[in-house]
């Protein structure tokens, strides 16, 4: 699967048994911090570009929305900021010869919040589109600005306090760090009890909650399609948008994070997997925090539209010969575009409406 050297020369003709195995151990140690160098790197600059984008206003996104989203931003953006530096940097120069210290517990409650406050975020961004979508006359009321920060805190807070007791090295958990997933894991077989309360009260309320409010809200997004077939008000171009939208981001979430949390309880046995099985099911939530760019954001016209328009100003802002080559470099064509956004934006304050109101209408 992976391209292995050719030590076949006389240098290395008499090479034993266990040198081989030494050598095989850092080409495939070499790949896989590779791929978690490039996994970081994509997450990090796929949500800088988000963060430009969403901390000013973006036309047909509440401020309730923008306030979900961020927070989801600031998620996925841990993983390429703190994770993965984190776990490289244990990899690299900590020596596991011995037993796990305070370090690695350290890091390994740091990887179990990030993960934790991601799938919150998600979850309570799935409910402000319900909520969105079936109570829009109550939307302001039921999603007042302090319910939607506090909600934004609990996705923050719960984990600390339900992740906190990995801190210590004599704790209710061991903690090893894992040279086949380069990152520091709990030995989840050492308390069942507690491994099986954290699935519990993280990843099994989470699915429920995206599952139940996306099927929902996909649902009433059919039907409002069908209405609009029937009376002739559809154009036959319409895309199903409750579908571009909804069914990736569902597939990739579970898609992401089941196989993590079935071998989790899987280790509850005391029983391990492949080393490269291991290394994909750890890290693949972490490419969550890229997908979620895609479909949250760049799925939506009116934010490639910002987007752009903040590339074109960069532009001009730091090399005009690159804007002239591209045709960026009309001041007034600039102004105009931002005048248009401007006005999206005095309509977007007149209105709660949620950005999920977007999948009842073109994208």
């Amino acid at each position: 699967m992976y391209p292995t050297f050719n030590f076949s020369t006389s240098n290395y003709s008499n090479l034993s048994d266990a040198d081989s195995l030494t050598l095989q151990e850092l080409t495939h140690r070499s790949v896989k911090i590779s791929i978690i160098i490039i996994l970081g790197v994509m997450v990090t600059l796929g949500n800088i570009a988000v963060l430009l984008v969403i901390t000013s206003s973006v036309a047909g996104w509440s401020r309730n929305s923008r306030y979900f989203l961020l927070s989801l931003t600031a998620a996925d953006s841990a993983f390429g900021l703190l994770v993965m530096p984190l776990n490289l940097w244990v990899s690299l120069l900590k020596d596991y010869s011995e037993g796990p210290d305070t370090l690695c517990h350290v890091v390994a409650f740091c990887n179990a919040t990030v993960y934790s406050t991601c799938m919150y975020t998600l979850a309570t961004i799935s409910l402000e589109r319900y909520i969105a979508v079936f109570y829009p006359l109550q939307y302001s009321t039921l999603m007042t600005r302090k319910r939607t920060l506090l909600l934004i805190a609990f996705t923050w807070c719960f984990p600390l306090f339900l992740l906190w007791p990995i801190t210590f090295p004599d704790g209710v958990i061991e903690v090893h760090f894992s040279t086949a997933s380069l990152v520091c894991n709990p030995s989840y077989s050492t308390n069942v009890a507690y491994t099986f309360s954290l699935t519990c009260l993280i990843f099994f309320p989470c699915s429920i909650v995206m599952t139940y409010a996306n099927l929902r809200v996909w649902c009433a997004a059919k039907r409002q399609r069908r209405k609009l077939r029937k009376y002739g008000c559809a154009l036959r171009n319409r895309h199903n948008v409750a579908a571009r939208v909804l069914v990736p981001v569902m597939a990739a979430y579970y898609t992401c994070w089941t196989p993590c949390v079935a071998v989790i309880i899987y280790s509850v046995s005391g029983s391990t997997v492949p080393e490269w099985i291991e290394f994909v099911v750890v890290w693949l939530p972490t490419s969550n925090g890229f997908l979620n760019c895609i479909f949250y954001f760049w799925i939506n016209k009116n934010f490639r539209r910002k987007f752009h328009l903040i590339l074109q100003r960069l532009a001009l802002a730091i090399c005009p010969k690159l804007a002239d080559t591209f045709g960026w470099s009309s001041t007034s064509s600039v102004q105009f575009v931002s005048g248009i956004f401007d006005n999206n934006m005095v309509h977007e304050r007149t209105s709660s409406v949620s950005s999920t109101c977007t999948l009842l209408s073109l994208a």
